[in-house]
């Protein structure tokens, strides 16, 4: 009678458990739904109240103009704001399964998979809502009514014809690559692939809005993609740390430590770019408070430190409070925090439908290309007088300075050494860089072939060799700690995994970096890719960093120090270096002889009044790349023969090593040329006694 009881007991029990398990659910379910319907009416609220103080909520209508109507008004904003918000879900799912959550040997968990799975969905989203700002747009560009603009030619024209139209286009095709691939994606790599897919999918449409028809549209393009890069991660992961709260996710607390560390450096990235977007689009502080675009800036303001607080407490107090396993604190202002930040986004949408305010510049055709007046005639001066902030650039070696420096400082600290001369190395690299991409030679580049010329093989041929033999790979190695959880991947886990992948052993490959190198200027410079690239910010951006990556890719396989899937004998290296640079001679006779003016569209444009005519420029920065060859040949030359010497009297020592060593092969060839001596003189020996 017992067993029944017992079982009865145990149904009963279960059940129970059950019900109770479910109930947690529910209201975890619950929890989450009202903390979706309270982001999406903040989002909606915000987005309201800044196009009404805007002034783009009620504009005024002018009879005998085209009017979309209030559907389109409206619908465009809401159709944006939809887009941006699932495209920061997107981003936010896969960086949590990509960066947040700990894998295991290169394979997603449970918990990432599902976030992987997840990411598909929102992803195809994204991509409907993109499909839907397309509508709109079309209809607001070509002021028809929401029923005229669904004619598929209209669609079509504004889609492809158009600058807004191709961007959204190329969202749409995105997000639905990284809804397809997110089905099958299962390692941390792929993962990472997409996500670096989703950052990229992010600022198509920004960039070609308020951001292209501003005077320094340079900076302006600059800050804004920082802006969204840093924006996208930060508000992504927080939407999606939210829901994994609420769900009592697994490992929550590692989880938060990590997007804490990460948002640190998204909140720093987000106010600096934010203030560099600024001063591009506003003519004075004044604007601040005087016109409708800056009266929304301020609010952005307010609404960046209140965020800024609400992690400085996270910080201080509910990341312990994690730890210590109370994760309602971490909820509750997780909630606040993702509340705050879609209002903030809600605001950044009807930012964007606002016209920046108008001020005065130069009626000049040259400032309107470039951004800054046309410079004086070139002296060397002017060259080291005419400096021009490049952000891009400039965090690019701010960034490639200050982590060098923080990992030669960490080896310090912990007693281990490393070569001063690697360091010299390595900022004199950087400094280089800086000098080509801020001086008066960066801006000149801009308007005379030659001065480019200079640039190009500053950036190729010269930054490269230092900062190869600065060894920054084998720096970080050293100087990051391995991952805290075993299988996992933290930053030294991916560095070996680029390492060892297969694209790296592909792209390192001689023939295959020594191909980079030279057939990509040939293909640059005889093709429509040079003119298209000096056009727009974006491509002369492409442009610069090619230079530096495939020079850096092409001298690491030759004098690099780091560690690499090709390790060319030093003949080889030399044969290497023998083949490829006449390569370079022959592209600077093919300019000097060329009749005709490359990306004349461009040059003409500029109006240059003073110095030599665009042909003799061009044969010009020719004769530059016939000869500037000899300088970093004579370079490469130099460390060559050091690594060379070097090599072999470290072989040489450690034969001497080998061979002092008891039971080492010298033991053994050391007792048979003394064998060898004693039958001489035992011998010798054997011969006096006879006598």
């Amino acid at each position: 009678m017992s067993r029944p009881a017992s079982g009865a007991t145990g149904g009963a029990t279960g059940g129970a458990t059950s019900e109770a398990t479910g109930r947690a659910a529910g209201r975890t379910a619950g929890r989450a739904a009202r903390l979706a319907l309270a982001g999406v009416a903040a989002a909606v609220a915000a987005l309201v109240i800044g196009m009404i103080v805007g002034g783009t909520a009620f504009p005024r209508i002018i009879p005998g103009l085209p009017d979309s109507g209030a559907v389109v008004r409206w619908g465009l904003p809401v159709s944006k704001l939809l887009m941006d918000v699932t495209g920061l879900l997107t981003v936010g799912l896969l960086l949590m399964a990509t960066a947040l959550l700990p894998s295991d040997k290169g394979m997603l968990g449970g918990a990432a998979l599902q976030y992987v799975k997840a990411a598909s969905w929102t992803a195809l989203s994204w991509a409907g809502a993109a499909f839907l700002t397309v509508v709109f747009g079309a209809a607001e560009a070509m002021g028809r009514t929401l029923p005229q603009a669904l004619d598929g030619a209209l669609l079509s024209s504004y889609a492809t014809q158009t600058t807004q139209g191709v961007a959204l286009t190329l969202v749409v095709l995105f997000a639905v690559a990284i809804a397809l691939f997110s089905r099958g994606a299962i390692t941390s790599g792929a993962a990472a692939g997409l996500l670096a897919l989703a950052l990229v999918t992010m600022l198509p449409p920004p960039l070609t809005g308020h951001t292209s028809s501003s005077p320094n549209h340079d900076l302006a393009t600059s800050s804004v993609a920082l802006h969204l890069l840093a924006l996208a991660l930060w508000v992504g992961g927080l939407l999606v740390l939210a829901a994994h709260a609420l769900r009592r996710g697994a490992q929550l607390d590692l989880a938060a430590g990590r997007f804490s560390r990460m948002a640190l450096w998204c909140y720093a990235g987000v106010g600096l770019s934010g203030v560099f977007a600024l001063v591009a689009r506003l003519g004075s502080v004044s604007d601040l408070w005087t016109d409708e675009y800056g009266v929304l800036a301020v609010a952005k303001i307010v609404a960046f430190v209140l965020l800024g607080y609400v992690g400085y407490w996270h910080r201080q107090r509910t990341l312990a409070r994690l730890r210590d396993g109370e994760p309602g604190a971490f909820v509750r202002l997780a909630g606040g925090e993702t509340l705050l930040m879609l209002a903030t986004v809600g605001l950044a949408v009807a930012l964007s439908r606002t016209p920046p305010p108008d001020f005065s510049v130069p009626a000049d055709r040259a400032y309107d290309l470039l951004g800054f007046p046309l410079p004086p005639p070139v002296t060397l001066g002017n060259i080291f007088a005419l400096w021009w902030l490049d952000l891009f650039f400039a965090l690019v070696a701010a960034a490639l300075a200050g982590l060098y420096a923080a990992g030669v400082v960490r080896l310090r600290r912990r007693g281990d050494a490393w070569p001063w001369g690697r360091t010299a190395s390595w900022f004199a690299g950087v400094a280089l860089l800086v000098f080509a991409t801020q001086s008066g030679l960066a801006r000149y580049a801009k308007v005379m072939f030659d001065m480019h010329m200079i640039e190009h093989m500053t950036l190729s041929m010269v930054v490269p060799i230092f900062l190869v033999l600065g060894g920054p790979v084998t720096l970080a190695l050293r100087a990051l700690r391995p991952a805290a959880r075993k299988g996992d991947r933290g930053p030294r886990e991916w560095i070996t995994t680029i390492l060892h992948s297969r694209f790296t052993r592909v792209v390192t490959h001689p023939v295959v970096a020594t191909a980079i190198f030279i057939a990509s200027t040939y293909a640059l410079y005889f093709t429509p890719l040079f003119e298209s690239a000096m056009t727009e910010h974006l491509g002369h951006i492409w442009m610069t960093v090619h230079f530096l990556l495939s020079g850096c890719l092409f001298f690491w396989v030759i004098i690099g120090v780091d560690p690499g899937p090709h390790r060319l004998p030093h003949v080889g290296r030399l044969l290497m270096l023998f083949v490829t640079m006449p390569f370079h001679a022959f592209f600077g006779i093919a300019l000097m002889m060329t009749g005709s003016v490359i990306a004349s569209g461009w040059y003409e444009q500029l109006g240059r009044t003073w110095g030599d005519t665009l042909l003799q420029t061009q044969q010009d920065g020719g004769a530059i790349a016939w000869g500037f060859g000899e300088i970093p040949t004579l370079i490469v030359l130099l460390a060559i023969a050091f690594q060379w010497y070097r090599d072999d009297d470290r072989q040489a020592r450690r034969a001497d090593r080998h061979a002092d060593r008891p039971g080492g092969p010298g033991d053994s060839e050391l007792d048979s040329y003394n064998a060898y001596l004693a039958r001489l003189n035992k011998a010798d020996k054997g011969e006096e006694g006879i006598a």
